[in-house]
């Protein structure tokens, strides 16, 4: 079975790519490319499946932005 699952990539203040995965809890990872990063966060989310098998699943709705003054 194939499954799909939304990737937030941002870049932290050391030039780091970072995703992470709403739908499962604590997936997430780090690299200096974002090719590398592809790689990390599929081999990550098929070890937070192995792990949530038995825990429901979040489910992503979307992003959002806002606008403050500041």
């Amino acid at each position: 079975m194939t499954r799909e699952f939304s990737v937030i990539v941002e870049r932290d203040s050391e030039g780091y790519y970072v995703a992470s995965v709403p739908e499962l809890r604590g997936c997430h990872t780090q690299a200096k490319s974002l090719d590398k990063l592809m790689e990390r966060i599929h081999e990550a989310i098929e070890l937070c499946l192995e792990v949530e098998q038995e825990a429901p699943l979040q489910q992503f709705i979307g992003v959002q932005r806002i606008a403050v003054e500041v």
